[in-house]
C-alpha cells in the first residue's frame, strides 16, 4: 500500500476519503450500529476505491507531475450521490460516488444476454422492469480543473456558497465555478516581478464556514491573511 498523504471527514462523518501518493482515493463508510452488537458503531470498512490521478509528463517545462493526491475535499451531499473534489499539484478533479442495487431487464431490442435483437423480431412490447442486484459503488468523474496552476498545489476549500471553491499554490489563489471548468478567477497573487525577490510562498487558504466572501491564507512567514472579496478582486493585502 502506498503512503496516505491525505484525509477527509465529508459533513456527516460517515464517510472518511482517504487519499496516497499513487493517486488513489479509498473511501471508508462508518458501519451503523446493529442491535446484537452495540458497540460496532464506529468502525469503518472500504466503501470505494479508485485511482484518481495518473502520473503525467509536462513537456514544455519538462517536469513530471507526480500522481500523489495532495489534497481531498467533500462537497455538502444534495441528494443521494456523493462528490468530492481531489487534486494532485497541476489538476483539481471532481468526483461523483453513487450506489447502484438495481438493474434494468426486459428491453424490446435486447435479449437477456444483453445481445441486440433485430427489430422485426420483437413481436410484443415489454416494459423494462429493475430487478435487485449486489450494490455496487461507482466513481465517476464529473469535471476536470486544470492548466491553472504553474506552481505546486497545496489546498483546496468549497465554499459556503455550494458554488464555488478555491485552489491554491506556493504563489497565487484561484476562485473556481464547480460548473466552469475552462475559466478561473485569480484572488491572490503574491509573486514579485523579479522572483531573486520573494521572500514567502502561501502554504495553506481556508473559506470561511458561513461567509462566502471571506477567506484566509496563511504563509511561510507565519502570518495569516483574512481577506474579504467584496473589498477588491485582488486580496493581496489583509481586510481592514
Amino acid at each position: 500500500a502506498d503512503i496516505i498523504s491525505t484525509v477527509e471527514f465529508n459533513y456527516t462523518g460517515d464517510l472518511l476519503a482517504t487519499g496516497d501518493k499513487g493517486g488513489r482515493v479509498v473511501i471508508f463508510q462508518r458501519e451503523q450500529e446493529a442491535k446484537s452488537r452495540p458497540l460496532s458503531r464506529g468502525e469503518y470498512n472500504v466503501y470505494s476505491t479508485f485511482q484518481s490521478h495518473e502520473p503525467e509528463f509536462d513537456y514544455l517545462k519538462s517536469l513530471e507531475i507526480e500522481e500523489k493526491i495532495n489534497k481531498i475535499r467533500w462537497l455538502p451531499q444534495q441528494n443521494a450521490a456523493h462528490f468530492l473534489l481531489s487534486t494532485n499539484d497541476k489538476t483539481i478533479k471532481l468526483w461523483k460516488i453513487s450506489e447502484r442495487d438495481k438493474r434494468a431487464e426486459g428491453y424490446n431490442l435486447k435479449d437477456e444476454d444483453g445481445r441486440l435483437r433485430e427489430p422485426f423480431r420483437v413481436t410484443e412490447l415489454r416494459v423494462p422492469t429493475l430487478k435487485p442486484m449486489d450494490l455496487m459503488v461507482e466513481a465517476s468523474p464529473r469535471r476536470t480543473f486544470a492548466n491553472a496552476h504553474t506552481y505546486h498545489i497545496n489546498s483546496i476549500s468549497v465554499n459556503s456558497d455550494y458554488a464555488t471553491y478555491l485552489s491554491a499554490d506556493d504563489l497565487r489563489i484561484n476562485l473556481w465555478h464547480l460548473e466552469v471548468t475552462n475559466r478561473s478567477f485569480n484572488i491572490v497573487d503574491i509573486k514579485p516581478a523579479n522572483m531573486e525577490e520573494l521572500t514567502e510562498v502561501i502554504t495553506a487558504a481556508e473559506f470561511h464556514p458561513h461567509h462566502c466572501n471571506v477567506f484566509v491564507y496563511s504563509s511561510s512567514k507565519g502570518t495569516i491573511r483574512l481577506c474579504d472579496m467584496r473589498s477588491s478582486a485582488l486580496c493581496d493585502q489583509h481586510s481592514k
